[in-house]
């Protein structure tokens, strides 16, 4: 199953379960799996939970195939969000490669190096960003800039920079449209490869599907909270193919996502596979 890179020892303490993946997102899996082995399918409904490859990975082979595979009418994506609260929506996402060639110079010189050049060119993403969001206050709503990696060569006659950025993109903003904007920063020569383009998906909080899940935490004695996240997942793949009534829901704290201290308390757990019988078998009959 895939998870984030690292190995953290299996254990439960306190009845709390700690390991790579608890939170992030096997949990979210074993209770999809739990909850339909356990719930009684109203007549018409056939359920199927699908393990997505690749969840982990910008290509996202799973979720790709199996939006080519089927056409749900409901959709609940396996995510972290905690045993009482709804996931309403994800950001896009655009990965950069940026590379800088030049010919090598003596530092004397007052021509800019290419490490400079790419510096200057981060600084200008980064101002151009901020000057996109001001007024913006939502983080959901604004462009997110990052820098993931710099790297320059010690090629004695060729000075090469590499760098790539990152940008988590509000529903406002396709890839493409990022793309085309800081082409127009990059300095003279410098090549741009953009990749792992991801729209942003929102859903509607009024939609049937939203009303149900609620209903469902209310029912096991939760009152429902509801969030739009910053990162991207499975549903910005699928959610536009589909077209359908869509969340994300699951148990854990996905402030651990990725974190050397990542853990479930099983309690939470048992909560979120009640929650998901409980709207299972509360579909009307199909």
């Amino acid at each position: 199953i895939d998870t984030y890179p690292g190995h953290i020892p299996t254990r439960v303490e306190d009845d709390v379960l700690y390991g790579r993946g608890s939170v992030d997102a096997k949990g979210s899996l074993c209770a999809f799996a739990e909850a339909c082995a356990e719930a009684t399918i109203p007549a018409g409904w056939r359920v199927v939970v699908a393990g997505a490859v690749e969840e982990e990975s910008a290509t996202s082979k799973g979720a790709r195939q199996i939006a080519a595979t089927y056409q749900p009418d409901l959709c609940i994506i396996g995510e972290p969000s905690g045993a009482s609260r709804i996931t309403l929506g994800y950001k896009g996402r655009l990965l950069v490669d940026a590379t800088l060639k030049r010919a090598n110079a003596h530092t004397a010189r007052p021509e800019p190096s290419a490490v400079e050049l790419a510096v200057d060119f981060w600084q200008a993403v980064k101002a151009w960003a901020t000057a996109e969001n001001e007024g913006i206050t939502r983080y959901f709503d604004q462009i997110m800039p990052s820098l993931r990696r710099v790297r320059s060569g010690d090629d004695p006659f060729i000075e090469t920079v590499e760098m790539t950025l990152g940008f988590r993109l509000p529903p406002a903003w396709m890839p493409e449209a990022v793309l085309a904007a800081i082409t127009k920063l990059a300095p003279e020569g410098m090549a741009l490869h953009g990749y792992g383009p991801e729209r942003a998906h929102q859903s509607n909080r009024a939609s049937p599907l939203v009303r149900n899940l609620a209903a469902a935490i209310r029912a096991n004695g939760d009152d429902p909270g509801y969030v739009l996240k910053t990162g991207t997942s499975d549903m910005n793949v699928v959610g536009a193919v589909w077209d359908c009534p869509i969340v994300a829901y699951g148990p854990g704290d996905s402030n651990l996502d990725h974190t050397p201290d990542e853990h479930l308390p099983l309690a939470e757990y048992r909560r979120a596979v009640q929650v998901l019988r409980t709207l299972i078998e509360a579909l009307p009959p199909g």
